[in-house]
């Protein structure tokens, strides 16, 4: 499976044949389909080893403690626009075109992210509504990167946000 999902990151889609999958994974389609079900099983099986990944590359424990907001919205912002992650952003976006076309497991998959990423936010910015808006503003940011191939006017927008952030008082409730 990891060599299936290898194959969908490289072509930053789901929307591979499965005689095109079976090509660049070196098997047949009878194979795959024998091994892993059909389409829809491959494909399930892949999104569930993508969540996997992503959930360990983006979670709190993987920063130091006492790193600040700003150190980890710009090491998420780093590992998101990396050259060797395009293909992971590619199908993230492919699968949240998804989403808004009605697929469920899609739609299942962009929730359980926004839920990840909203748990490791919440670490480092206690405030829930700051954390939504930094989430909006990131994910634009990634879509103008993207669009743009401009990495760097999401990565200054992240460090105003972050920097206008630290300065906020916090209120106790």
């Amino acid at each position: 499976m990891q060599c299936c999902l290898a194959a969908f990151i490289r072509a930053g889609s789901l929307d591979l044949s499965l005689d095109g999958l079976a090509k660049v994974v070196g098997t047949s389609k009878r194979m795959l389909i024998h091994y892993f079900g059909g389409r829809d099983a491959i494909e399930e099986k892949a999104l569930s080893l993508l969540e996997d990944r992503l959930r360990a590359r983006f979670r709190a424990s993987v920063f130091p403690a006492g790193t600040t907001l700003r150190s980890v919205v710009a090491a998420l912002w780093e590992q998101t626009t990396s050259a060797e992650n395009r293909g992971v952003l590619l199908l993230v976006t492919d699968l949240t075109r998804r989403s808004w076309s009605g697929s469920a497991r899609a739609k299942h998959f962009f929730e359980e992210q926004q839920r990840a990423w909203n748990e490791l936010l919440l670490e480092f910015l206690p405030d829930p509504d700051a954390v939504e808006a930094l989430l909006q503003l990131f994910q634009g940011a990634v879509l103008i990167y993207l669009a743009t191939g401009d990495r760097e006017k999401g990565k200054r927008a992240l460090e105003r946000f972050t920097a206008i952030e630290a300065k906020m008082p916090r209120i106790k409730k």
